[in-house]
């Protein structure tokens, strides 16, 4: 199971770091995404890495923002949120790829975690 955490309320241009733990897997074997969701929208790419960490992807919208990081020892994935703006409160979820690639589609990921609410105020 995945259990993502780190959520809150922030000002905008503040900070947020998420983490996503596993429990009875081992994140090293899986490439790890995050995406979000916002009220009435679909669920939508925001960062993710490679399994060993080498490769990392990010949208658009979230470049020089957000650094999505891993630590395999800590079987843990990170999101920093540095300059959070209004439009990125959503419910932020953790996710688990297998197949090491299709990392932008959520179809790719085999396991997600149960989401973080993120709720930046203007």
């Amino acid at each position: 199971q995945l259990q993502a955490c780190g959520g809150g309320l922030v000002q905008a241009g503040g900070s947020l770091r998420l983490s996503c733990a596993a429990s009875g897997r081992t994140l090293s074997s899986y490439g790890m995404g995050w995406f979000r969701q916002a009220p009435g929208k679909e669920r939508e790419f925001v960062t993710a890495i490679s399994w060993i960490g080498g490769s990392t992807y990010y949208a658009d919208s979230v470049k020089g923002r957000f650094t999505i990081s891993r630590d395999n020892a800590k079987n843990t994935v990170y999101l920093q949120m540095n300059s959070l703006k209004p439009e990125d409160t959503a419910v932020y979820y953790c996710a688990a790829n297998r197949r090491g690639n299709s990392y932008y589609y959520a179809s790719g990921y085999d396991y997600w975690g149960q989401g973080t609410q993120v709720t930046v105020s203007s």
